[in-house]
């Protein structure tokens, strides 16, 4: 697997959801590819120093969420559509993206019109002016 995964366990969001967005971003992206395997759950919780448990459980999600598939002796691979759907799931990671400034903007006290403000601003700083 050519992406290289990170945690953070300080962030705040559990370990098993910063892997699995970072599996669905990094096939968003077009890092993995459909039918490309990923690691092994005892191989990745090495390489990210986490409990087995923790991968596994982002694996069965991601299972469940159709975007891998597990075979028994042969391991973890992209599904077809998990890949072909990468649309899908960009506008997932964004939505999670969306949820996340949200929350912190909510905690810092900012009122829905100051957040919608701030969410004018940055669209048109990114996409430009209509």
């Amino acid at each position: 697997m050519p992406a290289v995964l990170t945690v953070d366990p300080r962030s705040g969001v559990p370990i098993y959801l910063q892997i699995i967005e970072q599996i669905k971003r990094s096939i968003a992206l077009g890092v993995l590819q459909s039918g490309e395997q990923l690691p092994t759950v005892k191989q990745l919780a090495i390489d990210l120093t986490v409990n087995p448990n923790t991968v596994a459980r982002a694996y069965r999600d991601l299972e469940r969420d159709q975007v891998i598939e597990t075979s028994p002796g042969r391991g973890s691979f992209v599904r077809a559509n998990g890949a072909a759907e990468s649309p899908k799931v960009a506008v997932e990671i964004a939505g999670d993206a969306f949820d996340v400034a949200l929350r912190e903007a909510r905690s810092v006290g900012l009122t829905r019109d100051e957040v919608r403000e701030l969410v004018d601003a940055a669209i048109d700083r990114w996409f430009g002016n209509p």
